[in-house]
């Protein structure tokens, strides 16, 4: 699927920055903030990239990521998310490196909530040595 049909597909309009965006969300291995995200590109417009982070966001393309450090990180969100519950995964967190990586593959456990308690989100970062890091 070409870029342009993976942003027609999630209901996204393909502007020049849009397409440029997700080029470079697609090559990354890890997650990556906006200000990183900013550095890749030669001239960008900070407010820009916000909002086609957002956009993304918004219709489920990519997911952010708490991972404690206190910037907000971004990774694609694999194919036929929804963002549910059910479609949440642990992160993982390096130490050394400071990247942070989707664990797809392991689930966030259900949490049984007292009554009268909502879940709005839910979050778990594990945090180590990234097998990069480890070689």
């Amino acid at each position: 699927m070409s870029i342009q049909d993976k942003l027609i597909k999630n209901k996204i309009k393909p502007t020049a920055m849009r397409l440029l965006v997700l080029q470079q969300l697609m090559l990354r291995t890890s997650a990556v903030g906006l200000t990183e995200l900013e550095n890749s590109f030669e001239k960008a417009d900070r407010t820009t990239l916000y909002r086609t982070l957002k956009t993304f966001e918004k219709n489920k393309l990519i997911h952010s990521i708490d991972d404690g450090t206190g910037i907000t990180k971004y990774a694609l969100c694999l194919e036929g998310c929804k963002c549910s519950p059910e479609d949440l995964h642990v992160h993982f967190h390096c130490n050394n490196c400071k990247e942070t990586f989707c664990v797809t593959q392991t689930r966030i456990p259900t949490v049984k909530l007292p009554v009268n308690f909502q879940l709005s989100e839910i979050n778990m970062v594990i945090k180590g040595t990234c097998g990069n890091c480890r070689e």
